[in-house]
């Protein structure tokens, strides 16, 4: 493999023969007498996954209920919502090509919905349209994360890829490079720190023999590039700040250079011979600490917090083995479904303590961004029972009976939790948390709205559902109808006007 770059390494220089191998396809013809077998599902395609077809453009939204006058801004969310798939084994989930989904607030009103697809070089050929300038290496429909930063918009894509910066109506600007200080991949997962006005990343890639720690400062610029060697290449998803440490996560899932060297769709396998450990990093410079911990995969981190000679870490994770590349479902394949952890890192006596906070299944944790690095007291995470049944089983059938769609809302002081139920078939995607008056520093930490997109069944659409946050389990404040549906994706970020 000549070429390391994100299209041959991580999509395989030859996907239909990689996605034969991943649906079990032989060397030979199977023999004339086998039974028939049922055709294979691919879960990620389906239902509340399935790719929408159109870019939509709807103004004055009808809404149920009434949106607060205080949310003046958009809700964006990214996704992989695949462009021109004609042979569902070539795909996996998450090298969809990335759509941004937005709702327009001002004043009370819902003004307008867009869905629109990153241009990167590979989508804007399949669109038939041109690509303005030369192609950056590593070019990819940044499907995972959007963020608002220092007035610009930014589609996020982990292991390298450079950002898309998107425009108010989200059409693509072009790759952004934070004025040209980026040189590698950045990270999915960014870190915004209100009170040091400091944006954190941790990056990787698979021909590393190390892992990056990315501080951008005020002037929209990386100040500063840590180093931190490591084995393996480990795919590290996230990783959690405080505001005098960085955690790294160095998990055994790691890349696979045979399976890159065969084409595999997704060539990062569980590596048990890969030790699982936890990083502590100071922020202003020093050495790193490695602590072990029992094997597991962790998805996101809610947040993280100083108490003491102690680091707390909340966390959704996955019992091992975690299987990126699944077992031919197009996405990921795990043992049983995500729960929210804590992990209290013990500085003092150099030991990590584990505890699971709530064992229901539930994925994408978000805080209040204002505490990044700083002690919480709520998070917010969702539960949505097909995604749960696709990571876990092709044909469709639930292990247990606990599957439900619903948002959560945790009170990690009083180790309670309150339940917005949802209806059946109504798949909720991440719950953002916008805070009422975002300048009143005396506000509730839960002093504002928790708000997602809903799978409405009955309309075969999807809402921007509104919840206030101190009265989580009541009707939700406003459910603003969209024109389409937006499939069950990843992140999204509340962009408040200026």
């Amino acid at each position: 493999m000549t070429d390391p770059t994100r299209r041959n390494v991580l999509r395989g220089a030859a996907a239909i023969t990689a996605a034969g191998a991943l649906v079990g396809a032989g060397a030979g013809a199977a023999p004339a007498q086998a039974a028939p077998t049922a055709p294979p599902r691919f879960p990620f395609l389906e239902g509340a996954f399935e790719p929408v077809t159109e870019e939509l453009t709807a103004f004055d939204l009808p809404v149920t209920g009434r949106i607060p006058r205080e949310l003046n801004g958009r809700y964006l969310r990214n996704g992989p919502n695949v462009l021109g798939l004609e042979d569902p084994r070539a795909h996996h989930w998450m090298l969809g090509d990335g759509m941004v989904h937005g709702v327009r607030l001002r004043e009370g009103r819902a003004e307008w919905y867009r869905n629109r697809w990153v241009r990167s070089s590979q989508v804007a050929k399949k669109l038939g349209e041109p690509y303005p300038g030369p192609v950056p290496p590593d070019d990819f429909p940044c499907n995972t994360h959007v963020i608002p930063h220092r007035g610009r918009i930014l589609a996020l894509q982990e292991s390298g890829p450079l950002p898309y910066e998107l425009d108010d109506e989200l059409n693509t600007v072009g790759t952004y490079d934070f004025r040209g200080t980026l040189r590698g991949p950045l990270t999915a997962h960014t870190k915004f720190d209100v009170q040091a006005d400091e944006l954190h990343a941790i990056a990787y890639y698979p021909t590393w023999d190390h892992v990056r720690h990315l501080v951008v400062g005020p002037a929209g610029k990386v100040v500063r590039t840590t180093r931190i060697p490591v084995a393996d290449a480990p795919m590290i998803h996230d990783f959690a700040l405080t505001e005098n440490h960085v955690v790294i996560l160095d998990m055994p899932v790691t890349f696979d250079p045979a399976g890159a060297e065969r084409g595999d769709l997704v060539p990062y396998v569980w590596n048990d011979r890969h030790p699982a450990r936890v990083g502590v990093l100071p922020r202003k410079g020093g050495p790193v600490r490695w602590f072990e911990v029992d094997p597991v995969y962790y998805s996101h981190t809610l947040n993280a917090y100083e108490e003491g000679p102690h680091i707390v870490v909340d966390m959704t994770n996955f019992d091992a083995p975690f299987l990126v590349a699944g077992n031919g479902s197009g996405g990921p394949h795990t043992a049983g479904t995500p729960r929210l952890d804590r992990w209290t890192i013990d500085l003092r006596h150099g030991r990590v303590r584990t505890r699971t906070l709530d064992d229901r299944p539930q994925e994408f944790p978000r805080v209040n961004e204002a505490l990044v690095s700083r002690r919480h007291r709520y998070g917010y995470s969702a539960a949505a029972a097909e995604m749960s049944l696709a990571y876990q089983a092709v044909d469709g059938t639930p292990p247990d009976g606990a599957f439900l769609n619903a948002l959560i809302k945790h009170d990690l002081l009083r180790g309670t939790s309150e339940v917005h139920r949802l209806p059946a078939d109504a798949a909720g995607s991440e719950a953002v948390f916008v805070p009422s008056d975002p300048c009143d520093g005396r506000a509730a930490e839960d002093d504002g709205y928790a708000i997602a997109y809903v799978h409405n069944p009955d309309r075969g659409a999807s809402d921007l559902v509104i919840l206030a946050a101190q009265d989580f389990t009541g009707e939700p404040v406003a459910r603003i109808h969209l024109p389409g549906r937006v499939p069950l994706g990843f992140h999204g970020s509340w962009i408040p006007d200026a």
